[in-house]
C-alpha cells in the first residue's frame, strides 16, 4: 500500500513562506495536497499530474507551487505569502485514477493514502 509522509510544517507571520514535503513509497500520476482547518472541510490546494501539469484552488494561486520528483517518490509544496486564513493541517495523497480530470478536480473523496498530516499555523 501507498503510504504518503509529509513534512515541513510549522509557524510563521504573514507574510511568510513554508515549505512542505511529502514521500510516497512509489511513483504515482497524481499527487495532491490538501488542507483541514478545525471545522471545516477538507479542500484541494494544488496538484502535480505525472510531475508535469499542475492545477491550483484559486485561493492559492500566484502564492504556492507545487512539484513532484516522481523518480524519488517526493513531492513539494513550496508556499509563500502566507495568510492567516492558510493556517491548517496539510495532507498529501494520492489519486486513485489516473486520470487527468481526477488531479485537475481536486476532490478529496478522489483520492486515497492519506499522509498522517502536518500543520501550518500563519499568525498576523
Amino acid at each position: 500500500q501507498v503510504q504518503m509522509v509529509e513534512s515541513g510544517g510549522g509557524s510563521v507571520q504573514t507574510g511568510g513562506s513554508l515549505s512542505l514535503s511529502c514521500k510516497s513509497t512509489r511513483a504515482r500520476a497524481c499527487v495532491g495536497w490538501f488542507r483541514q482547518a478545525p471545522g471545516k472541510e477538507r479542500e484541494g490546494v494544488a496538484a502535480s499530474y505525472f510531475a508535469g501539469r499542475t492545477y491550483y484552488a484559486d485561493s492559492v494561486k500566484g502564492r504556492f507551487t507545487i512539484s513532484q520528483n516522481n523518480a524519488g517518490g517526493m513531492g513539494f509544496l513550496q508556499m509563500n505569502s502566507l495568510k492567516p486564513e492558510d493556517s491548517a493541517m496539510y495532507y498529501c495523497a494520492a489519486a486513485f485514477s489516473g486520470a487527468e480530470s481526477t488531479c485537475r478536480d481536486l476532490l478529496p473523496t478522489q483520492f486515497g493514502d492519506w499522509g498522517q498530516g502536518t500543520q501550518v499555523t500563519v499568525s498576523s
